[in-house]
This record gives C-alpha cells, structure tokens and sequence, in this order.
C-alpha cells in the first residue's frame, strides 16, 4: 500500500512540474527600477527571449517596484492600425506583447514612464494573458495645462503648469513641445480648481491663443481669449483633438485580463480593445495620481473603448475620471455598401477617418443590412435578413490597388469596374495564433465581400446601406466603477447581446450618463440594443455641461436622419428589453429618461432627489422625454423643487 501510495506522490508531483509556470524576473534581464535610463530595448529584448524558450507554455515576467523610464528611439516599432485613433504606420511600443500564450506580466507595483510619443503597451495575437499590478504615465503629458491669473475685458492671462514646455513662435502662437512633437492647442477643458468637476455650462471652450506674448517662463497674455465664465484660479486643459495612440492596445486576443492597472495619462484612449474575444478589467483604472496630483485630466479621449470584440466584456471595480471623452464605448463598424458588384457581392468601406485599416470580419461570420437614413434593419426588425461572409478580401488603402493581404485559398473575381481581386474561399474564420499573417493590422479602408445568400434588391450603394457584423458583438458587464469629473458621456453601449450596467457611481460626468446608441452616417459606430439592465447606479449631477446626445441623464439615442420615415423600430424589440430599475439620481435639472425609437422600455423603482448645486438650463424640461416609443412602462412620479408635477411627455405610436 505505502509502495502504491509513493508512485502515486511521485507521478502527482511530475504533474505538477509540468503543469508549474516558469517565472523570469526583468531584473536578470537588466531591467532595473530608479535609474533612469531607458528600458524599452532591454523589454524587447526580454520579451523575445521569453517567447522564444515558452514555446507556447504559460510563463510569469516580474518586475520590481518602482520607475521604469521607456523612450521611442530604442522601442519596437510597429505598423498597428487602430480603431478610433489617428492612422499613421510606424508606432513606438514600449511593451509589445505579441503572440504569447498564457503570459502573465506582474508589475508588483512598477510605474512605467513613458517619453515622447509612444504606444506604451501592445497586447497582439495572444491568449489567455494576465497583466496586473503596475501602472502607465507619460513624463510630459500632451496637454498644456493652464491657470488663469486675470481675466480682464482686454484678454486672458495664464500661467501654465511646471512640466509644459512652452514657448511662442515668431507668429505669436503659443506651442507646448516635447521629445519628437509639437501642440498647438485650439480647445480646451475648464476644471473647478477645489472640486476638480467641469466648470458648470462650459464643455469644450475654445483657446484662441494664436496672438500670445510670454510675460515670462510660465506666464502668457492671450488677448483674443475671452470668455467671462473663467474666473481666476480656473484651471483649464488645452488640447487638440488628435488621437495617435492608446496606453493599452489589445488586438486579436483572446481571453485577455487586466488586474489593478492604472493608466494616469495617454494621449488616446486609455485602453482600445478592436476585434479581440473575452477581456477582463478589474480594478483597471484610468485615474490621476491621488489626490495630490497636480494634473487636473487623464486622457485624450475615452478611457476604455471596444470595437469589434466578441465574447464577454467584464469592466469592474475601476475609477475612471478626468478623461476627455466617456469611461466606456462598446460597439461594432458598419461597413457602407460603396458597390453592388453582383447579387452575392458588395464592396463596403470604413468611412471615418479614424476606423479604418483593422480587420472586419472573417469567413463564416454572420451579418445583416441597415438603411442608413431610417437605421432600419433589412427585412424587418423581427425577421430580418441575415446571411453569412463566404468570401472576403482587403483592398489596400495605401497602395491604391486591390491586394488580398491574408492567408487561405484564393479566386480571382473581376468587379464592375474591371479589377481584379482576390477572395479568401477558407471554410473558417482563422485561428488567432495559427495565422500570424492575419492580425488585422493592413490599411485596409475597403473590402469586397462575398456572401452566402443572395441578396435582396434593394441594397445599393445609391440608397445607402451599412453592413453589421452580429458575430463580433459582446456581451458587456459594466458594475461597482466610479465615473467622476469627465468630458462629454459617461457610458455608451452599442450591441445586441446583454448588457448590464450595475451598482455605478457617475458623478459629475458632466454629459449624458448612460448613452445607448448607433450610428450608420457618422461614426459609423453598430448598432442596436436588445437587452440592456440599468440597476442600483447612483447619478450625481450630470448634464452640467452640453455635449452630443445629452438629451438627459440616460439617453437613449441612434442617429436617424430620417425619423419621420421609420416604420419598424431602432432598440429593444422584445417586452422590457431595456430596463431601468432601481437607480438613485440626484439631479439639480429635470431631464432623467430620453429615449428615442424605441420598442420595450421599462422605468420602474427609480428615487429621484432635486439639489441647488447649479440653476437649471436645459432645454428639456421633461422628466421623460420619448419619440418614437412603444411598449413603454412608466412607474414614478417625478416633482421638481416645487413639489409641482413634472411633465412626462410620451410621443407613442
């Protein structure tokens, strides 16, 4: 018995030996914390080497605590096309995470400094990835921070904070510079300097400073820059609206977690996530410094943002504050049908100039058709035509020709217009690690696409069509995040899978709160909402300021040029599709509830408390405001300060 017992111990320890993780410390690379000096070719080096002896086994990096300082010249260089960002080839990665499975990387508490313009992390063709414990900063950030000093009929004196590098040109105009770039700021953020919330009624304010004069290191007089609502001490973030990378890009990945990872800056989104299939963030964060921080924003845009994903998207217990844009955008990208090239196949296009050049979609994927003027699906919303990609192929945007960039058994197809192409006729959708040559990356801006079924008359190009991918579209868990003191919205869900928005603090977000959308004439941004539960959220403040779709706190609001020409509805579809339940708003306005085209809408359980923070402005003065709705319950009684009933206004079919 003891004999069979010690084989037993024996063969479980050999188990265990071949199941245990192999951890490397970046120290035995080199790669140590408080020196200063720069980091980014020893990373890539390490991560190469890693690579390479994993061979496909789970692996642990550790870093020490403490700075680490990464700089563009000795970094990996990489041609990523992003989804929502500026498109340019060559990117600086600090970190470029490409192709592992089952890599687990532990800051255990590193700050990793960034300098100049880079992407700082990259997370590329990988599964089952862990990142935690550490946090993303650019030594200089992008945005020129400001205080105003006088503000006087005669113009605008400001004094800009100790890390802006500014000066005024020749010309006049102000510039903030740094390693390898230049800001002209023309917009700008204003911050109460004791709260830190956006001046009240202000939002995007312009920055004339194009005729400066520099008093002195610091302090500059603007004498076109007027504006009566900047008192003095206001601190205001000049900016621009470009966007050349994300901290954190996650492409082609699956199963992809991050734990306790702070984003303090980047001049993009916090966090962009495109074609990618389950992604944990918990305890992700794009936040300032603490309290003590004198910076007074975080982002250049949203802090996480998802396009194209699939599985389950799980965002908890994060802060996300001081951004330029909203906590969380969940969507798809209608592709618009340019050509009709025969009745099993189209050419459709990326049209905005920051969504293109990413994959869209594989063999095997299955998709449906939108009239972009009414946003109604083709064939119904209750039956509507659905078929599946049987063939595609990349045009390449930046030869100016038709070059099928993929992998797979390939056909030649002549289109209307006499090219040549190429389709991928693959019975698959390829594995993300089994075809390194798709990752998605190409710049690509069209694709000509052969389905499955024929299709019907009606989808032309004359007519305007949008072409939605329904297999990469995610399940999305949104709970126990703070949203606190940012531009524009504070969350915006665009999928037909289950959405649940839990357990929130959206306090002074500024904008709408909670935007379910979908767009097929700007962003592009797919597309409708089938099952959305809104509970236990508390909403402070909100609509201070007026930005696009702040028709109320939760505004529920596709684009649709043509509302009057709808027959068949945009959300919902089904009894209490979307349901608001049980949420606490405090409010010093009235407009709570917008929703628009929409069929199943359920607001019951809702406490509603008036303040006199801020003097109410909105135009909306409805507590529920509906167009084009139906099959709407409504439970609450809604009373401003006055304890008068407020108006409930309901435009039913």
């Amino acid at each position: 018995m003891r004999k069979h017992l010690i084989t037993i111990v024996v063969l479980l320890l050999a188990v265990v030996g071949l199941r245990a993780e192999k951890v490397y410390e970046a120290s035995a690379f080199g790669i140590e914390p408080g020196t200063g000096v720069d980091v980014a070719g020893l990373v890539d080096k390490m991560l190469v080497q890693v690579k390479a002896e994993a061979a496909g086994k789970p692996v642990t990096i550790r870093f020490a605590e403490g700075r680490y300082d990464f700089y563009p010249e000795n970094a990996a260089h990489r041609e990523y096309y992003i989804s929502n960002h500026d498109q340019h080839k060559d990117r600086a990665v600090g970190i470029a995470i490409e192709g592992f499975h089952g890599l687990t990387i532990d800051g255990c508490g590193a700050d990793f400094m960034f300098h100049g313009r880079m992407l700082p992390l990259s997370v590329v063709a990988t599964e089952e990835c862990t990142l935690r414990n550490f946090s993303i900063d650019f030594a200089t950030p992008h945005i020129a921070q400001a205080e105003v000093v006088k503000n006087e009929a005669e113009g605008i004196t400001f004094r800009v904070a100790p890390w802006v590098n500014a000066r005024v040109t020749e010309s006049g105009a102000f510039e903030h510079t740094g390693k390898g770039w230049v800001m002209r700021p023309g917009w700008g953020i204003a911050f109460d300097p004791k709260t830190r919330h956006i001046i009240y009624k202000t939002g995007d304010i312009g920055t004339p400073v194009h005729q400066v004069q520099q008093i002195n290191e610091h302090t500059f007089f603007a004498p076109a820059w007027r504006d009566s609502r900047l008192s003095v001490g206001t601190i205001v973030a000049m900016r621009t609206y470009e966007r050349p990378s994300p901290g954190v890009f996650v492409s082609h990945a699956k199963d992809t977690r991050f734990e306790n990872v702070k984003v303090h800056y980047a001049e993009g989104m916090g966090l962009l996530a495109q074609m990618s299939e389950d992604i944990v963030l918990d305890g992700f964060s794009v936040c300032l410094r603490g309290d003590d921080d004198p910076r007074y924003f975080t982002t250049q845009a949203d802090a996480t943002h998802f396009s194209g994903c699939k599985g389950k998207i799980r965002s908890v217990n994060g802060l996300y504050e001081a951004m330029m844009d909203d906590a969380i955008n969940v969507h798809g990208t209608y592709l618009k049908v340019v050509e009709r090239i025969d009745d099993h196949t189209v050419k459709g296009r990326y049209m905005h100039g920051q969504a293109w050049g990413f994959d869209w979609g594989y063999v095997g994927d299955e998709v449906q058709f939108v009239r972009s003027n009414t946003m109604e699906l083709v064939g119904g919303t209750a039956k509507p035509f659905v078929t599946s990609v049987a063939e595609i192929s990349e045009l390449d945007a930046a030869l100016g020709v038709e070059e099928y960039r993929s992998e797979g058994v390939k056909t030649n197809v002549t289109s209307a217009d006499g090219l040549s192409s190429t389709l991928q006729s693959e019975a698959k959708t390829p594995e993300l690690l089994n075809s390194p040559k798709m990752t998605g990356l190409h710049g690509a801006k069209e694709f000509i696409i052969r389905f499955a079924d024929a299709l019907p008359a009606e989808i032309s190009a004359a007519e305007g069509y949008g072409i939605e991918n329904l297999t990469w579209t995610p399940e999305v868990y949104f709970a126990d995040n703070v949203i606190r003191n940012n531009r524009a919205r504070g969350t915006l869900f665009s999928t037909p899978k289950r959405t649940v928005v839990e357990d929130n603090l959206f306090d002074h977000t500024s904008g709408t709160a909670i935007l379910l959308c979908g767009d097929c004439n700007g962003w592009y941004e797919t597309g409708a909402c089938r099952d959305v539960l809104i509970r236990r959220n508390r909403f402070v403040n909100s609509l201070t300021c007026m930005f696009q779709f702040t028709n109320a706190i939760i505004s529920i609001y596709p684009e649709i040029p043509n509302l009057e020409g709808q027959k068949a509805y945009f959300h919902g579809g089904k009894k209490n599709a979307i349901r608001i339940v049980n949420n606490e708003f405090e409010t010093f306005d009235h407009p709570l509830l917008y929703a628009k085209s929409i069929d199943g809408l359920l607001w019951k359980g809702n406490t509603i408390r008036h303040n006199e923070d801020y003097a109410p402005y909105h135009w909306n003065n409805s507590s529920v405001l509906l167009e084009r709705a139906t099959n709407v319950k409504i439970d609450n009684t809604f009373r401003d300060r006055g304890n008068e009933l407020r108006q409930v206004k309901l435009m039913l079919e």
